[in-house]
């Protein structure tokens, strides 16, 4: 193998490790925001029913809508 190829096969090497180092980041950057979202939608849930609880009135009667 020459220095040529070998440096070659190196920098292909380099760009797949970083090209699945970016991919893998992606994936836990994307799972972390469905988290969140989800978080914030059953919080959003909650205080829907605690609202309507308390008040009486459900969402759309509280917006005069229904």
């Amino acid at each position: 193998m020459t220095s040529t190829s070998f440096s070659l096969l190196a920098n292909t090497n380099q760009q797949w490790f970083q090209e699945t180092a970016a991919a893998q980041i992606r994936q836990e950057r994307l799972a972390k925001a469905e988290r969140l979202n989800g978080r914030a939608a059953m919080l959003g849930f909650l205080l829907a029913i605690l609202t309507e609880v308390l008040s009486g009135y459900g969402i759309l009667g509280q917006l005069h809508i229904g």
